[in-house]
């Protein structure tokens, strides 16, 4: 889930350099000039994209009163999270596809790293809310009202945001310590848990074991949280008699159990899987689909697979087109 999911080895290179570093060099995708314009424009795409299906996904809410309930309000979030985690990224990665400058500071570095971490704690957090909205929704549905209400939800919202970041900040503080010395390139797209805390030239041991537990426990918590929610929704859907009821049941929930998957397979992909036995351009190529492809998929997969949001754009769209038909009859007029 969390950047510090790949626990690095502890040896420390013998005989490094011990004069202290000021900034890494992201290498990135390669020196390739050939590639850079052509990944420069996919990677601004993308980042257009992310914004503007995770922005769109927020105005529809926050304008449609049918879609003012818990579930969306959840959902809200997400997107806004989205936002935040792509932007982490994205731009600095711009820049230096852009300009071909590759530095970035220790302390801009550790602070991305922090970013990374608090949103990728939340997002699973939030991911674990709504499992407990759905399950909510369909095991007790004549009392989902008075369990999911407005302080219930908000709560939620506000434990998923605190705890990532008051995680991370406790992770980050032993980083913060550290001295790194001899090689400052960072082989990867952006400054990883992994990567990073091998530059170091002192006793990681403390920060290593911090982190550990920090990833153990916004990793597992949120997985158990959602695993035991679907376990109940999967037995109270079997258990409805009819085909049409269990379709319809399982339809509420089908749009966030595809964004789980997806979420899921890819951190196991990137910070499970063994590092040693994956190639690091195999391995980049999976953390691209993890940081900066995850955060596009999911206004997609909810855009096309909820009814309700689908028809709130379609409405939205309507509109759009009404005051535009409106707007240039009047200037005609006039």
């Amino acid at each position: 889930m969390v950047s510090f999911f790949q626990i690095p080895t502890m040896e420390k290179a013998e005989g490094r350099n011990q004069t202290p570093i000021e900034e890494f060099i992201i290498l990135g995708f390669g020196n390739g000039p050939e590639l850079q314009p052509l990944l420069f424009l996919l990677f601004l795409v993308i980042y257009i994209a992310t914004v503007s299906g995770n922005g769109l996904i927020i105005a529809l809410v926050v304008s449609d009163q049918h879609l003012h309930t818990p579930m969306y309000y959840l959902l809200v979030n997400l997107s806004f999270l989205e936002i935040c985690y792509t932007s982490n990224f994205l731009p600095n990665l711009l820049a230096i596809l852009l300009t071909t400058d590759r530095s970035i500071s220790v302390k801009d570095c550790i602070f991305q790293l922090f970013i990374f971490g608090a949103l990728s704690y939340s997002e699973a957090l939030l991911l674990a809310a709504m499992s407990y909205d759905r399950y909510l929704a369909i095991c007790h549905p004549l009392h989902y009202t008075a369990l999911m209400n407005g302080r219930v939800c908000g709560q939620l919202v506000a434990g998923s945001w605190i705890s990532g970041f008051v995680g991370c900040m406790i992770a980050n503080s032993f980083l913060w310590q550290l001295k790194f010395c001899g090689s400052q390139e960072i082989d990867h797209f952006f400054c990883d848990y992994s990567p990073l805390i091998k530059l170091s030239c002192e006793d990681t041991r403390t920060v290593e074991l911090v982190s550990s537990v920090v990833a153990a426990i916004g990793a597992f918590v949120p997985c158990l949280l959602t695993l035991t929610s679907y376990i109940c929704i999967i037995s109270t859907v079997l258990r409805i008699p009819s085909t049409t009821g269990r379709r319809k049941a399982f339809s509420t929930c089908s749009s966030h159990l595809i964004v789980l998957t997806v979420f899921y397979v890819c951190v196991i992909s990137v910070y499970v899987v063994p590092a040693a036995n994956t190639p690091k351009v195999l391995h980049k190529i999976f953390s691209v689909f993890y940081v900066i492809m995850t955060p596009l998929i999911n206004p997609v997969i909810y855009c096309l697979r909820n009814k309700e949001v689908k028809e709130s754009l379609r409405k939205a769209i309507f509109k759009l087109v009404a005051f535009r038909i409106q707007h240039r009859n009047f200037r005609e007029t006039f």
